[in-house]
């Protein structure tokens, strides 16, 4: 075991404990768009994303599945030595299609004795009963792990209307119930930096997302891309993005808050270099998670070092701890 792996809990190192070798998520990008830029809930999309989404590292939606999951199959094969997959519908809201050909797509990605899963990135407003019970019987037929990658972002919903979210914490609660009713896995999306959140939200974060037992968790850090919403804001000085310092602290926090079982599957992100104004401090995502890493050993802490404020606290300070 590593000893970052002691600090906090790795998705590379779970995924080997539990299948058995190294596993790699192949990304698939589809063509689709988003209830919040085609006018059902809004234009314009959310005020830091452009007009490829998450997909700016995806093979073009061009290609079929098929094609996507050949190529990017070889090229983890090759680079990385990886023997098992999951496939990732990465860009968008996946679930933001007509079910018939949502389901092709799924089905297309379904096959293989090399894929242990199915990983499905979306918005908790496109969750919904009838695609939520046919991921649960694929996964059943397939043999497949499925999970939900639902975006959020913040749990702040001063913040989710700062950012034209288009939903509330209502709608990711009710996802979360639903998605958990037919036991498929639940990732969240967090930008831990958004400008109008606090270190109070951070820790709100971790305690809500332990609360509702979600099995994964991604960081994100804020990155500000041109010709977006956000991107024309940054230029006229409308706010300022905290100090990377300030960033790996509250990622320390949110990790002493967070339940020790939840998985990390990323502590930091990056953006699309051809694009950006600002991401990481103009330095490699790579030095930041070490420098996040290297905190977590110098402050002794470690992920859910913090996480006491579950089943009761109040009352197991008041009448439970004599009985310890």
């Amino acid at each position: 075991m590593s000893a970052n792996q002691t600090r906090y809990r790795v998705y590379s190192e779970f995924l080997k404990e539990k299948f058995g070798g190294k596993v790699y998520k192949l990304p698939i990008n589809l063509p689709g768009t988003c209830p919040n830029r085609d006018g059902t809930i809004s234009t314009g999309g959310c005020i830091f994303c452009d007009e490829e989404g998450a997909g700016f590292e995806c093979l073009p939606s061009s290609l079929s599945v098929e094609e996507q999951l050949a190529a990017n199959r070889e090229f983890f094969r090759k680079r990385y030595k990886a023997d098992k997959f999951i496939a990732y519908f990465q860009a968008f809201t996946n679930t933001y299609l007509p079910f018939e050909r949502f389901r092709e797509y799924v089905l297309a990605a379904a096959g293989g004795e090399d894929m242990v899963g199915i990983s499905i990135s979306t918005r908790p407003d496109c969750i919904n009963d009838r695609y939520l019970d046919f991921l649960a019987e694929v996964g059943r037929e397939k043999n497949l792990v499925m999970d939900i990658e639902l975006g959020l972002q913040t749990v702040n919903y001063h913040s989710l209307l700062r950012v034209n979210r288009g939903h509330t914490l209502a709608e990711f609660i009710d996802a979360v119930q639903r998605i958990k009713e037919r036991e498929l896995e639940i990732c969240v999306h967090l930008i831990l930096n958004l400008p109008w959140d606090d270190m109070i939200d951070v820790i709100e974060n971790a305690k809500i997302l332990s609360a509702l037992q979600v099995q994964y968790v991604k960081l994100h850090s804020l990155y500000v891309v041109r010709d977006t919403v956000l991107g024309e804001m940054y230029q006229r000085g409308e706010f300022s993005i905290i100090p990377m310092e300030e960033y790996v602290d509250r990622v320390v926090t949110f990790l002493e808050y967070l339940h020790p079982d939840i998985v990390i599957q990323r502590l930091v992100g990056r953006g699309p270099y051809d694009r950006v104004l600002f991401s990481n401090w103009g330095v490699s995502w790579w030095q930041v998670k070490q420098r996040i890493e290297a905190r977590l050993e110098e402050l002794n802490t470690c992920q859910g070092r913090l996480c006491d404020y579950l089943n009761g606290p109040a009352l197991r300070k008041r009448f439970l701890s004599r009985h310890l």
